[in-house]
């Protein structure tokens, strides 16, 4: 007679598992659907809307909605237990960012309350979510007592600005995201013992990024659906889809590759020497801000030069698909130099290809192929150098045994 194996209660307190094995679960990538939700109605917004004030709106409802998104992942790399209560409150959490994707396309005007409502909700659930960690898990209550005090800060801005018009309402907003933004790297600072858990981190981020690189895709797909697959907007499709497809070599074979590698292997020198946490988390972390809004970026632009693809340039589509390209370029950097402290890692890979987008978008001509194919060009050489570098171990310093140059 076989012997069964315990069942785990329903209902598990909170505890740290940054020693276990973990990957990401199936109720994360749930949740992250709804995230990516609010990120297609603020593209579409965007592209509607390609002036410096749309700009501005979409950057800054962009970091609104990682930063929430970052929180929740945080907190699920520690002390996600999976029973009962957590899955009932992160997919409240879901319901809530669902609501922000409803009112994300007129958040700063029409639908500006109903979007505060929805995702002051999705902060009072994680600041309850970080109440009941601190209650089960003292061990991490320095670190705890960071992001109870930033998320209770932020959920108290957002729920203020509900009093106010625009637009002392905005500005509330965007003080709110600035307490999230710095929470972890308050928390890094002031107790760094607490690792995170690099088997989960990257997978999270990775997954994300894969969510974002499919608003880029689509990009050039409904672009080339909505001009009636003219032979321009066709071939200006393809070489974005060529960018996109460049992008996701460089940051999975590169990027997260020797990311994940050195931060895994500063936290294996941690074990065995005692020495605490440093700033590469939070670089690897936040490097991911500007590659993301690139690649969304980068996926507006395209679309807008498929739709017109004998527009004079430069061009607002022109400009926002360098932009793209440069921000994604410079958070590949971030997360590369972050995470393995050295500037051999970015220099001159990738850093240097850096200005050459933006000045490839200020010519003259009136052929948006033109410019997508050479931006193309550009990440397709990179993902390949990148590539080489990588299997020689250039990208990585301490894969040579070689002193390294702290950032």
């Amino acid at each position: 007679m076989s012997v069964g194996t315990e069942r785990e209660p329903m209902v598990r307190p909170p505890a740290l598992r940054t020693g276990q094995e973990a990957s990401a679960s199936n109720l994360e990538l749930f949740f992250d659907l709804a995230y990516v939700l609010v990120v297609n109605e603020l593209a579409v917004a965007f592209l509607k809307h390609l002036t410096w004030s749309g700009v501005g709106t979409f950057v800054a409802l962009f970091i609104a909605i990682w930063t929430s998104w970052v929180g929740y992942t945080l907190y699920a790399n520690r002390f996600d237990t999976d029973d009962v209560l957590f899955r009932i409150a992160k997919l409240a959490a879901t319901l809530s960012i669902a609501g922000c994707a409803a009112s994300a396309a007129t958040a700063t005007s029409s639908f500006s309350t109903p979007f505060a409502v929805c995702f002051l909700a999705g902060r009072l659930i994680l600041l309850g979510l970080y109440a009941r960690a601190w209650r089960h898990v003292p061990d991490a209550r320095g670190t705890i007592d960071v992001y109870l005090a930033t998320t209770a800060a932020s959920s108290a801005l957002w729920a203020v600005s509900l009093a106010f018009g625009a637009p002392a309402r905005y500005w509330l907003w965007g003080a709110a995201v600035v307490v999230d933004a710095v929470g972890p790297i308050v928390a890094t600072w002031r107790d760094n013992h607490l690792p995170l858990h690099m088997e989960h981190l990257p997978e999270r981020f990775g997954l994300f990024v894969i969510l974002v690189l499919g608003e880029a895709v689509g990009g050039a797909a409904v672009g080339v659906h909505d001009a009636a697959w003219g032979p321009s907007a066709v071939a200006v499709g393809v070489a974005g889809f060529a960018i996109a497809a460049a992008m996701w070599w460089i940051y999975f074979d590169t990027a997260a590759a020797v990311g994940a590698a050195a931060l895994r292997r500063r936290d294996d020198e941690s074990r065995d020497d005692g020495t605490p946490a440093d700033e590469r988390h939070d670089l690897f972390v936040y490097g991911h801000l500007p590659l993301a809004l690139g690649v969304v970026m980068a996926g507006v632009g395209v679309e807008e030069l498929v739709l017109h693809p004998g527009a004079a340039l430069p061009s607002a589509g022109g400009w926002a698909l360098a932009a793209g390209v440069a921000l994604f370029l410079t958070g590949t950097a971030l997360v590369l130099g972050g995470s393995s402290r050295s500037w051999r890692a970015i220099w001159p890979w990738p850093v240097a290809a850096v200005p050459l987008a933006p000045a490839a978008a200020a010519f003259g001509h009136h052929r948006a192929l033109l410019l997508v194919a050479g931006l193309a060009l550009l990440c397709l050489g990179l993902a390949v150098r990148g590539t080489v570098v990588r299997r020689n171990g250039g990208s990585d310093p301490a894969a040579r045994k070689t002193p390294r140059t702290p950032v």
